[in-house]
């Protein structure tokens, strides 16, 4: 997908996003939970990502293997970086014209609370998988 622009909601981080992928994530795990209340819809951004209003941006270290990013004034959740590659999974709802997306992935599926359920049909990594993914990484 071509270049897409996002923006928190008050306005004080712009985003500029070269290469979306159009197949979307989903994360089940306690810390993206609890970061957004919710489970984490990230479309995957690569590392051609600008943003401006970058002093308005606070990074939190959520894992060995990435850091949390959102606003400091209207606290919107603007991305979740990994450290290694320094690539950037970010909020599908940030950007208001994305077309074609699909649901690809459902990562920490085991920890997926009982009161809620999707019907795609998606790949799924349980924490066994995703931790032995990262072992090497951090």
């Amino acid at each position: 997908m071509s270049c897409s622009q996002a923006r928190c909601l008050c306005g004080s981080v712009k985003i500029t996003a070269e290469n979306i992928d159009t197949k979307f994530t989903v994360c089940h795990c306690q810390s993206c939970r609890t970061w957004g209340g919710a489970p984490f819809f990230a479309v995957k951004c690569g590392t051609q990502v600008t943003l401006a209003g970058e002093d308005k941006v606070k990074m939190y270290k959520s894992s060995s293997w990435a850091s949390r990013g959102f606003c400091t004034e209207c606290g919107t959740h603007l991305f979740y970086k990994f450290k290694e590659t320094g690539e950037y999974n970010m909020p599908v709802g940030l950007f208001t014209n994305l077309e074609g997306l699909k649901m690809d992935m459902q990562y920490f599926s085991d920890m997926r609370p009982s009161y809620y359920c999707f019907a795609n049909q998606t790949k799924e990594m349980t924490t066994e998988e995703i931790m032995a993914h990262f072992a090497d990484k951090v």
